[in-house]
């Protein structure tokens, strides 16, 4: 019996999903298969490390080069990189659009990067808003928020959000009333980020960008309330809050097909109510046990539940 007869075999008895049947079935003939996500990764790194290496080079060799010259080759960068976009792009749409072209989405993403490089330059040779520098941030992200919902570009909406955390911190860790920690400022930027997503969502303004909004707000809110269970005064409070977000992200996941949800409340929940039962325990072998057993019990479980989701998919 051949792999390909296997593989049939498991298909209908439900060990594996259509899709997944096809996927290996090409690999087993020695079909041609995507690498589109893997390219794009690479691709999107690339970017990056380009403008970081511009970055570094600035800073390295500014006194040789001259702030003018630094400054007018990141802006002429910038110029040629979002007039390619405007030019090319697609014109506006509430609605989620094709692809303009392959190279679009990173020239686009390119420029909004060199963006950021020119903001951080002029302050660090100039310091024009001294104490203040964090609005550079705000500026920055406004930016990107704008060029984000002009192209569709969920990747720009990400760098935008982001931007604006670094600064929603910056601002609300200098108010006297947060003391040391980023905890308090994490949680409201979660809910002003998943607030803004739904209004946008819900008048029908690039829905399609809610998920995004709510990836980066599910997970930052579970982060701050599970390592709010690790200070031990008010762990009580925080195990409560991230049962709740835990058990509304795994719910909300499992309701509309979006298992990347079902893993952030598992996995978060996971990590907050172990540390509230490991507390006090002193054994090394009582620790490697429970976190053997539970942490195969958690993996079994998602693998099952994947596999209903392939099934259903």
């Amino acid at each position: 019996m051949s792999l390909l007869d296997d593989l049939a075999r498991w298909r209908h008895s439900g060990a594996i999903s259509a899709s997944q049947h096809d996927a290996i079935a090409s690999i087993v003939r020695k079909e041609r298969f995507s690498v589109f996500t893997e390219l794009t990764a690479l691709l999107y790194l690339g970017v990056v490390s380009l403008v970081a290496g511009v970055g570094w080079t600035a800073r390295s060799y500014f006194a040789e080069l001259g702030d003018l010259t630094i400054l007018a080759a990141i802006a002429i960068a910038c110029v040629v990189a979002f007039g390619y976009c405007f030019l090319r792009g697609s014109p506006y749409s509430n609605e989620q659009r094709k692809a303009t072209g392959f190279g679009f989405d990173y020239v686009l993403y390119f420029g909004c990067l060199m963006l950021g490089a020119e903001l951080g330059y002029v302050e660090f040779r100039f310091h024009l808003l001294q104490d203040n520098w964090d609005h550079y941030l705000l500026v920055s992200s406004i930016a990107y928020f704008a060029l984000a919902y002009r192209f569709d570009n969920e990747i720009v909406l990400s760098l935008a959000l982001s931007t604006l955390a670094g600064w929603f911190g910056f601002r609300l860790v200098r108010w006297p009333w947060i003391p040391g920690s980023l905890r308090a400022y994490a949680l409201a930027y979660a809910a002003t980020v998943a607030l803004v997503g739904a209004s946008l969502s819900r008048a029908r303004i690039k829905a399609h960008f809610l998920q995004t909004y709510l990836h980066v707000a599910v997970n930052v809110s579970l982060a701050a309330l599970a390592s709010g269970v690790m200070t031990r005064p008010l762990s009580i409070a925080y195990l409560g809050g991230l049962v709740v977000i835990a058990a509304t992200s795994i719910a909300a996941g499992l309701k509309f097909g979006r298992f990347a949800f079902v893993i952030y409340g598992v996995v978060y929940a996971y990590v907050g109510i172990s540390d509230v039962l490991m507390d006090g325990v002193r054994s090394g072998t009582a620790m490697l046990a429970y976190f053997t057993l539970s942490a195969a019990a958690v993996v079994i479980g998602l693998v099952m539940l994947a596999r209903r989701f392939g099934r259903t998919a």
